[in-house]
């Protein structure tokens, strides 16, 4: 994790918490996913127009991983219509890295040091802490489905952030393996949308067209800067350090949307920025 690496995947969850919070402002998530799943196709079309064909041996990869992006799109939006999305995003994005240090051991050999294993355990527990602890403070009951698919959906997250690792190391170009990436997985979701909301869609989308494709941009262009740093560290500290975003996204939600910050997220950014230091780790 060399400083590049690092700026770059800060940088990338900055964006991806920027463009939760523009889906977050459309109350329609299936519009707000058209959006921002077909214009990231249109990017992804443009792209690879400028950009070399990923390997042969990238393909096998990019066929799975997008399949896996529509199950975790599907699974989040449902996580999102059953619980609070303060609380259900950072279990989702909090579980995934633990996951993911564990499969990248398995199936791509990579192992972690003392220092950084513990690093991606601190900076997950706090992510997933704040979002029980959130539970508690508001005194409501655990709602047990919304659990269930915010877990489910931290799977998906380590699913695919082990098979785009591979698949962008074997791909020979991160640019060409983004572009096609997003064209596989980016058409199913406003297909969908069509079918189901037929002439309604339109007139449903042109409200929020400004903010669903600028979400559109700043998403390809986190998801483009993650796959690089894929391929220049190991995959468990970038998907831990990425899950930053969470802390980032509560910092705009305390700015822009006027929510309480509070003593959970408080907890939470310190043992993250404890986390990212145990991950810096050489030995």
């Amino acid at each position: 994790m060399t400083p590049l690496v690092v700026a770059a995947v800060v940088l990338a969850a900055v964006a991806h918490a920027g463009w939760n919070a523009a889906a977050h402002t459309i109350r329609d998530r299936l519009t707000a996913f058209t959006l921002i799943s077909g214009g990231g196709a249109v990017l992804g079309a443009v792209l690879a127009c400028f950009t070399p064909l990923p390997e042969a041996g990238a393909w096998p990869y990019l066929i799975v991983s997008a399949l896996i992006h529509i199950g975790y799109q599907w699974l989040l939006m449902k996580s999102f219509s059953l619980g609070d999305f303060g609380q259900m995003y950072p279990i989702a994005r909090g579980t995934a890295p633990l996951v993911v240090t564990a499969a990248a051991a398995l199936f791509l050999g990579e192992t972690l040091n003392g220092p950084q294993l513990a690093g991606v355990i601190i900076g997950s527990a706090g992510l997933v802490g704040v979002a029980l602890w959130g539970i508690r403070d508001t005194g409501s009951r655990p709602r047990w489905p919304a659990l269930a698919a915010a877990l489910a959906t931290g799977l998906l997250i380590a699913a695919y952030t082990v098979v785009d690792g591979a698949g962008v190391r074997a791909s020979g170009s991160s640019l060409g393996c983004l572009a096609w990436l997003l064209v596989l997985q980016g058409g199913l979701v406003p297909l969908y949308a069509l079918v189901r909301l037929r002439g309604e869609l339109l007139p449903r989308m042109r409200p929020y067209a400004a903010r669903g494709l600028l979400g559109a941009a700043v998403s390809t262009a986190a998801y483009g800067l993650v796959l690089w740093a894929q391929t220049r560290a190991p995959l468990a500290p970038v998907a831990a350090l990425r899950e930053s975003s969470i802390i980032v996204g509560a910092a705009i939600g305390a700015l822009l949307f006027k929510e309480r910050f509070g003593t959970p997220r408080i907890v939470a950014a310190a043992l993250m920025v404890v986390g990212i230091g145990l991950m810096l780790r050489e030995g």
